[in-house]
């Protein structure tokens, strides 16, 4: 099993940044990818990043690239999202997530997830 732990959210203002942390825990070897998805009130959660954390491969969602940027740690297992340029609308809860094999913008690519941190962008 997998576990995983979001820190970093928090309220700011438009225009601003915030850098969300995920670490992994648990059988973290078998760890193929990690990303980011998010879930605003009302809203279906959607894919926001990810990265295979052996090969390099990034991926944005065009609604967020350019202005934010995964990373990663492979020796701690963690995952960054650095989030510059901050609008309301990216208000949301940010959830961790990760697989063993897969590497994707689908919810169900992504057998891992963390218990997610709020977001709140205010105008």
């Amino acid at each position: 099993q997998v576990q995983l732990a979001e820190s970093g959210g928090g309220l700011v203002q438009a225009g601003g940044s915030l850098r969300l942390s995920c670490a992994a825990s648990g059988r973290t070897f078998n760890i193929y990818a990690m990303g980011w998805f998010r879930q605003a009130p009302g809203k279906e959660r959607e894919f926001v990043a990810a990265g295979m954390l052996s090969f390099g491969s990034l991926d944005y969602a065009d609604s967020v690239k350019g202005r934010f940027t995964i990373s990663r740690d492979n020796a701690k297992k963690t995952v960054y999202l650095q989030m510059n340029s901050l609008k309301p609308e990216d208000t949301g809860v940010y959830y961790c997530a990760a697989d063993t094999y897969r590497f994707g913008r689908k919810r169900n690519e992504y057998g891992y997830w963390g218990q997610g941190t709020q977001v709140t962008v205010s105008s």
